[in-house]
């Protein structure tokens, strides 16, 4: 699959074809509007190609017609990623450095995604009710919680990495305590233990201390 940015060349072969043989190409981006590259042969009219940068994510569609010998109508839908990105918008704790440092390999492509969805998570599962120093921008200040929410977004990355990225909790988390907090989720006697939440991500929280970092909940913290 292209990503957005990719220079291509678009080919099309033709059967059968002598000199009476032509094709165009008109390129359908994502957004409607339609271009036609210059198309050329270099074997007397078997294959033609077209120079094409996409530069959309989306579906594109390349329309070649045929006209001469061999005349016909071929059209291709081509589904274009956007470009890989090393960072991603939004408060992430780590970085892939700080990923691959971490798990003493190299890390997936994907690990800017994650660790956005990993700090994602932290955020709004476990630091809503937690009371610490923040910047301008809400990111730790202390390095204690600053090394602590890295340890945990990398060990939910880690986490997904073995276990498969959901894209919600397949199951009840039971038995996470946090200080003074206990978080506990689902109802009854039966409930299954955690199978979302990397159990490295309460670790890392409860290993800090309370002057730097605490839950707070109703009627104190």
């Amino acid at each position: 699959m292209p990503d957005v940015g990719d220079v291509v060349t678009a080919s099309l072969t033709v059967a059968p074809y002598d000199s009476s043989t032509a094709a165009t190409l008109a390129v359908t981006a994502p957004d409607g509007t339609v271009t036609t590259p210059v198309t050329g042969t270099a074997d007397g009219g078997q294959t033609w190609t077209a120079p094409l940068t996409y530069t959309a994510a989306g579906v594109w569609r390349l329309s070649w017609t045929v006209t001469g010998t061999g005349a016909s109508v071929a059209n291709e839908l081509v589904s274009v990623a956007p470009a890989p990105s090393v960072l991603e918008e939004g408060r992430v704790y780590a970085t892939t450095t700080d990923l691959a440092n971490y798990l003493r390999a190299a890390p997936p492509t994907g690990a800017a995604r994650l660790l956005l969805r990993a700090s994602e998570l932290l955020d709004s599962d476990f630091l809503k009710a937690a009371v610490y120093d923040v910047d301008d921008a809400g990111m730790p200040t202390d390095a204690l919680v600053v090394a602590a929410f890295r340890t945990a977004v990398c060990a939910q990355v880690e986490f997904w990495g073995e276990t498969g990225e959901e894209t919600d909790i397949s199951g009840p988390t039971q038995g996470v305590t946090i200080g003074s907090v206990n978080l506990q989720y689902g109802t009854g006697t039966d409930r299954p233990g955690p199978d979302y939440y990397a159990p490295k991500v309460a670790r890392a929280l409860r290993s800090l201390p309370g002057d730097v970092f605490r839950m707070q909940v109703s009627g104190g913290c």
